[in-house]
């Protein structure tokens, strides 16, 4: 008679073919915990490197340049010498031409013009929202990378101190004699008292209009930075005094410029009226961003 294998005999294989495939489970269960847990990792990084990245600058949008100033104030940037205008030629001049941009969230712009006899002057507006593509880096600090780039090519001194070569300082007539300001009683470079040429006031900065400067110079409480840069140069159809006003405020860039023409080269344009007038349109405009 045969003897018969016990039953027991068979479990070892079984175990180790069983433990085998459990083995093999637990073995594909941990490579799909492993992935898993990278992806999880990867999310968590992305959800640490975004509760890390910069805060956004306040501004999403922009405003309609050319019905950003007041019309008031734009008559009185563009004088007319007593000149009368009908209703259809002011509303040309003063309502502005809207500069052409591809996005009107990123950047707007306008532009105005009025001829006289005595010259024309021209203004125009160029406000830039900032936006960083690096998510380290903020759109306030975007910004101030963009504005302290504009201060650097202008030469504005840091201290308010005039350049050697004054971007103020005016050139001699056609008659090869000193030229004459527009405004009786103050000197060839717009300010009172102060021969054409001359040194600068000593004050500096951000009390530089308290102190009568009118030298390119960092102009205090407009937005959070800004400069003012006042250049007279000499052409053949006359002379012009161009003054910009640049200022950030959060993450938008703006940029004022206003010049003045005149046709006589014996008489230049004043630097006090041109750089007040600017000055109190960047208060307005700095305003109205804030509101």
């Amino acid at each position: 008679m045969r003897r018969k294998t016990p039953r027991s005999s068979f479990v070892p294989g079984a175990a180790l073919v069983a433990a085998a495939a459990l083995a093999a489970g637990l073995t594909g269960c941990t490579a799909g915990s492993g992935t898993d847990g990278g992806a999880a990792d990867a999310k968590g990084g992305d959800a640490a490197t975004s509760s890390q990245a910069a805060e956004p600058g306040r501004y999403q949008t922009l405003p309609e340049a050319c019905g950003l100033p007041a019309r008031s104030t734009v008559r009185g940037l563009l004088p007319g010498d007593d000149q009368q205008l009908s209703h259809d030629e002011a509303e040309k001049i003063y309502a502005g031409q809207a500069e052409v941009t591809y996005d009107t969230d990123r950047r707007v712009g306008c532009r105005w013009k009025r001829e006289t006899t005595e010259g024309t002057r021209h203004l125009s507006l160029d406000i830039v929202r900032v936006v960083s593509y690096d998510p380290s880096v903020s759109d306030d600090d975007r910004a101030q990378e963009i504005y302290a780039g504009k201060e650097l090519a202008a030469e504005i001194p840091s201290d308010g101190s005039a350049s050697p070569a004054s971007p103020t300082s005016p050139p001699p007539s056609a008659k090869g004699g000193e030229a004459k300001s527009t405004k009786g009683g103050k000197g060839a470079d717009g300010a009172t008292g102060k021969p054409s040429g001359g040194p600068s006031s000593p004050s500096a900065g951000a009390s530089a209009d308290a102190g009568g400067s009118t030298a390119p110079r960092v102009l205090g409480g407009l937005g959070d930075v800004a400069f003012l840069n006042d250049k007279l140069a000499t052409a053949d159809s006359g002379v012009h005094r161009d003054v910009t006003v640049v200022f950030r405020t959060s993450n938008v860039v703006v940029t004022i410029t206003y010049d003045q023409w005149s046709t006589d080269k014996a008489t230049l344009p004043e630097s006090q009226e041109l750089q007040d007038k600017a000055r109190s349109l960047a208060d307005e405009l700095a305003e109205s961003l804030s509101e």
